[in-house]
């Protein structure tokens, strides 16, 4: 039988099979066994999900199987079996997988997974026709080392199975050769209702839980109900620490050790925190910080030395130097962060480096330094060149003490971050956007608050190839993991040596183990270690990759992509790619990286004809995301053009649901929130052509906010008399105008001044030459109805009140306000959407746009937050020092004219929601210096 490609998109979680006809009619496709089964054994966890599903009709039927497994996993096998015959996933090397997706699509046979990144889950989704009364099996396996955090480990599984299931069951084993010193079920399947469903058992060094609840409590617990069960298992244990030098285990020519003492003194601390504090932290970020800080504060330890640094465009100090933790400066400090506000732009550079020189300037003999910086944003004023600022801060730090990077929300930049903390031995940490955001700084600030040993290097006589064995700090409550190849066969002894420095002197941990005795303790899983190796061995690859260049960058990747492929990791160097029954479509499992979200490429879902829209409860339309298909495309801007493409459907053929070559002004392939309906095929007004598209990259989750600072209009004047200052100041009287209202704020300035300009369908906004930008609108008594930006000679940006057209050379990407969100980057540019806010940054130049409604219309506005600091600027928005001085009589004197003002008020649409600001209204010709035609273009 011919055999098709299919392309399996990864993201982790545990939901599970669920048909894809409507709701209510689930009891037709029937997951009759559904099993987790988890074994840990020296902290390795193992785990084989499998599903059972039958199909009762007597028709064909669309089976779903999606599963959450935790972030930190690689995906190690997949496969279903159907009729007997099983279909086993390859993982392969992404490039390759791509093309033979390519390939696929070419034959019309694609469809791919819409997966979302959770806090600690990632999701997977796959899906096969199944025959008439047929049943089909799918097993998924993942595998992860389970870190200690807060002293001990927490094993996640988590179970939303789409309905009640006869056959469920979780079983998990854990072995552990030290001994197991506790262990507690805890999670929202562990409820009172269901704990009856649960049973633990325990020796000395293993430990058995099950979970079998019946088809009832599966329907009536308190996370339970008609489609099933729906939360967590969370098994948390520790183990028996005997030896102060720590764990060893070996197997088959390969090792692993576990170094966590705790028979030492705490190590005081000099930290500094470094707080954004700019117009992005507005809110409830600025708030939850507050309480998170105050409370961290009533945890330092007396004998440690902290400082206060809170930036924004502009950086303030609590302290001009580090002060020890008492009572008294503990009270100042919490006064001086209760009256934290949010404002201004964003100098990352300028607030780390002075975190850098605080410490640098107060150097204690046996005390442990750490900076530690917060931010909600990318840095945007000073030096706002990522790279720049990285060799800055790692320059500066000179690897004497680590930078802790703890990025709020999905604003940030958190590939920056997280080089920037990798390159000073530190970590970076998403805090997310939820109500208990200062929980989880408090929690991050847990596992550094004790530090217990520095610069602790580990030694194996006799081994290879070992995993990271030099660490800065070891914190109380964590673990340092040591793997590595025993490359000498004639030892008889294995032997470790751990040399690390204490508060008062320096240690030495030493072991020695009979080799004997080491590879008797894992004789039924002999493998494990080998697997902790390659998963340990390739994670830190792929971090050290982050902070490298050049050919060792590539070199390390290699090394990356050899092991992954080797032990069958998905990850993100590789893909997997599983075949199906003939006429099934493609599908591929990419890991996704943190923050991010693959929808472009993973979103060509395409399925059956279905009654359902996708229509949100508030009533507003969310237009389904078109991406990567030919032919032109049709940006809408009225409601009323939202509900025609909408109704104009067209039932289309198993043969014909793929991405296809269309005939000109045609549009195949309709991507939603959700399941994809059918295609649609309107015409395209000739201004908006598109050619062949590629897969477009993944995207990351974020919320933008405009700078408090922001500029609004701020032109070149184009009047050569109003710039000659030598010329006696003239009076002048315009006509009032009826038109869009902008409103001009500098903080230089006692009051913003605002005008308004009458609509016009070509209006430059926005136009830099040296850099070949340009911005051009269309302005109506409101705000902008359309607005498309050219940059360079690929780049083009079309945005509607209701979708945006994004197109790169030959690849375009439309998508929609509303919908969840998004973010892309290529060539220098970045495209950030969240709900009814774009960011966009192209080279120089950054401007957030806002989706705004006044009198049951959408509208656009764009807020210009970076420029190019020349005189070329042109446009509305181009960048002017203006400067104006208050008269007596309400007269306003600007570039040398004086006019008449009037109080008035203007609503700042570069803002969300937008608030209503006092200013004095002048005639627009002043501000911009010439009438409108100045700034017609022939063209949008």
């Amino acid at each position: 039988m011919d055999r098709t490609a299919v392309r399996i998109t990864l993201f982790t979680s545990l939901l599970l099979c669920a048909a894809s006809g409507q709701a209510g009619k689930e009891q037709d496709v029937d997951i009759y066994s559904f099993h987790i089964n988890s074994t840990v054994t020296s902290r390795y966890a193992i785990t084989v999900i499998t599903s059972r599903v039958a199909n009762r009709l007597n028709e064909s039927k669309e089976i779903h199987f999606e599963v959450k497994i935790p972030k930190n996993a690689f995906i190690s096998k997949f496969r279903m079996t159907i009729e007997e015959k099983t279909y086993d996933g390859v993982v392969k090397k992404k490039e390759e997988a791509q093309q033979q997706y390519s390939d696929a699509v070419s034959r019309g046979e694609s469809a791919g997974m819409i997966s979302s990144v959770g806090r600690t889950l990632e999701e997977f989704k796959t899906s096969v026709t199944v025959a008439a009364l047929s049943k089909v099996t799918f097993e998924l396996t993942y595998e992860e080392l389970l870190q200690r955090r807060h002293g001990k480990y927490d094993l996640l599984i988590n179970a939303q199975p789409m309905q009640p299931v006869a056959d469920f069951k979780i079983d998990v084993y854990i072995h552990e050769s030290p001994g197991i010193s506790f262990l507690e079920v805890k999670g929202g399947l562990n409820t009172k209702d269901l704990t009856n469903a649960v049973t633990t058992t325990r020796s000395v060094k293993e430990a058995w839980v099950n979970f079998y609840p019946t088809r009832d409590q599966q329907s009536s617990c308190d996370v339970c109900g008609k489609q099933g069960m729906n939360g967590d298992l969370i098994i948390t244990y520790d183990v028996e620490r005997p030896k102060p030098s720590g764990e060893l285990r070996a197997s088959d020519g390969y090792f692993v050790h576990y170094f966590a003492p705790t028979d030492v003194e705490r190590i005081p601390k000099n930290v500094v925190f470094v707080i954004d504090r700019s117009g992005s932290m507005s809110g409830k970020k600025i708030q939850q910080t507050r309480e998170a800080l105050l409370k961290i504060l009533g945890d330092v330890a007396e004998d440690d030395y902290f400082g206060l640094i809170t930036f924004d465009s502009k950086i303030e100090v609590w302290r001009p130097e580090l002060v020890q933790a008492t009572d008294s400066n503990l009270k100042s400090a919490k006064n001086f962060v209760k009256e934290i506000t949010d404002r201004g732009a964003t100098d990352i550079n300028a607030a780390v480096l002075k975190g850098v020189e605080m410490i640098n300037r107060h150097q204690r003999e046996g005390s442990a330094s750490i900076l530690i910086l917060l931010t909600d944003g990318a840095p945007n004023t000073g030096v706002s060149h990522p790279p720049r600022i990285q060799a800055n801060v790692k320059e500066a730090i000179g690897g004497k003490f680590p930078l802790y990077c703890l990025g709020f929300g999905f604003d940030v930049n958190y590939d920056f971050l997280e080089k920037m903390a990798l390159e000073n031995s530190g970590r970076a940490f998403r805090i997310y956007e939820d109500s208990d955001a200062d929980l989880q700084l408090q929690g991050f600030y847990k596992t550094v608050a004790v530090p217990l040993l520095i610069d602790v290097n580990l030694n194996y006589p006799g081994a290879a190839n070992l995993t990271q064995s030099v660490f800065r700090y070891y914190y109380n409550g964590s673990e340092i993991v040591v793997a590595g190849q025993i490359t000498d066969n004639s030892l008889e002894s294995f032997q470790t040596e751990v040399v690390a420095i204490s508060k008062n002197d320096k240690v030495t941990y030493q072991e020695s183990v009979i080799m004997k005795e080491l590879d008797g303790a894992l004789s039924e899983n002999e493998n494990v270690i080998q697997r902790l190796w390659a998963y340990l061995t390739v994670k830190q690859l792929l971090e050290k990759e982050m902070t490298l260049g050049g050919q060792e960058k590539d070199a390390v990747k290699e090394e990356a992509l050899k092991l992954s492929l080797q032990y069958q990791f998905v990850t993100p160097l590789t893909s997997m790619v599983v075949t199906k029954p003939q006429g099934e479509k493609t599908q591929i499992a990419d890991k996704p990286k943190e923050g991010e979200k693959i929808e472009a490429s993973s979103r060509l879902a395409y399925s059956r004809p279905s009654s359902r829209r996708n229509q949100p409860s508030g009533g507003s339309w969310i237009i389904p995301l078109l991406a990567n298909h030919p032919g032109p495309q049709l940006l809408l801007e009225s409601a009323s053009e939202v509900q025609s493409v909408q109704n104009s459907y067209v039932p289309e053929s198993p043969q014909t649901s793929s991405v296809q070559r269309s005939a000109p002004g045609r549009v195949h392939g309709l991507m939603g929130q959700g399941d994809v309906q059918n295609s649609y095929v309107p015409e395209s007004p000739q201004s908006s052509s598109v050619q062949r598209s590629g897969d477009s990259s993944g995207r990351r989750r974020s919320r933008i906010r405009p700078m408090s600072k922001s500029f609004g209009p701020l032109p070149h004047p184009t009047n050569p008399s109003a710039a000659r200052r030598h010329r006696k100041p003239r009076l002048r009287t315009l006509p009032s105008v009826v038109g869009a209202r902008f409103l001009i704020s500098d903080n230089s300035q006692p009051k913003p001044l605002c005008y308004d300009l009458p609509p016009n369908p070509k209006l430059r906004l926005l136009k830099d030459p040296p850099s070949d930008f340009s911005m051009n609108g269309k302005l109506t008594l409101t705000g902008f109805k359309r607005i498309i930006i050219h940059y360079g000679t690929k780049h083009q940006l079309n945005l509607s009140s209701v979708y945006i057209q994004y197109t790169y050379d030959l690849n375009t990407e439309i998508f929609a306000w509303g919908q969840t969100s998004t973010k892309h980057g290529a060539d220098s540019v970045s495209l950030i959407l969240s709900d009814n806010e774009l960011d966009v940054t192209m080279g120089t130049v950054r401007v957030v746009f806002f989706r705004h409604k006044k009198d049951g219309e959408w509208f656009l506005w764009p807020a210009v937050q970076q420029q190019p600091n020349n005189a070329n600027a042109e446009g509305i928005f181009g960048k002017n020092n203006l400067q104006y001085e208050e008269l007596p009589g309400s007269m306003i004197k600007i570039n040398n004219v004086e006019v008449k003002a009037t109080w008035s008020s203007a609503n700042d649409y570069r803002r969300s929601p937008a608030p209503a600001l006092g200013c004095w209204l002048v005639p627009y010709q002043i501000i911009l210096g010439g009438n409108i035609s100045n700034f017609t273009v022939s063209r949008l």
